[in-house]
């Protein structure tokens, strides 16, 4: 098995994620890490997969291509040059939600606490729901030490900027 990046960006369409993994596990890779979200009107799918090692990236990037759902799509298949497992900081140990009005530097000011504590922002994933009228941003991170100190950090800084902050450990 050889390890490759696979990126996907096209206009969202239902039935994306079911057509790609399709494919994937017909010509033998196997899913990683792999993300999906909508990016406006837009779709993003990512994964990190092993492949057969008879098959070239290349390869994959046709046969991706070839997929109706992706007809439009920019698709790039790379080696991935990077241990493809998680070291100790890719433990998830809290999942935070911090909701509210949409604030410019919102998403800076909150990551620039995570790293005052080194933490590590394992997923973070920020949307507008614009029907409620809120920014909602969602991290999953690994907090190694002073956890109460950078919880508190965090659910003040989003206090100060007028906006809810739930915690979950993981």
């Amino acid at each position: 098995m050889s390890t490759v990046l696979i990126s996907v960006f096209c206009p969202d369409r239902t039935g994306l994620v079911a057509a790609i993994a399709g494919r994937l596990f017909e010509i033998g890779a196997n899913l990683g890490d792999t993300s999906f979200a909508m990016l406006g009107a837009g779709a993003e799918f990512t994964s990190v997969c092993d492949i057969p090692k008879d098959t070239e990236a290349a390869e994959v990037a046709a046969d991706l291509a070839a997929l109706p759902e992706l007809s439009g799509a920019r698709i790039s298949v790379q080696p991935f040059g990077l241990d493809a497992s998680h070291g100790p900081l890719g433990r998830i140990t809290h999942r935070i939600v911090v909701s509210g009005g949409d604030r410019p530097g919102l998403v800076a000011r909150l990551s620039e606490v995570f790293g005052q504590f080194q933490a590590n922002i394992v997923r973070m994933d920020a949307q507008r729901i614009p029907e409620q009228g809120v920014y909602v941003t969602r991290f999953s991170v690994s907090i190694p030490a002073r956890v109460d100190a950078c919880l508190a950090t965090i659910a003040n800084t989003a206090g100060e900027l007028n906006l809810s902050c739930a915690v979950d450990a993981v």
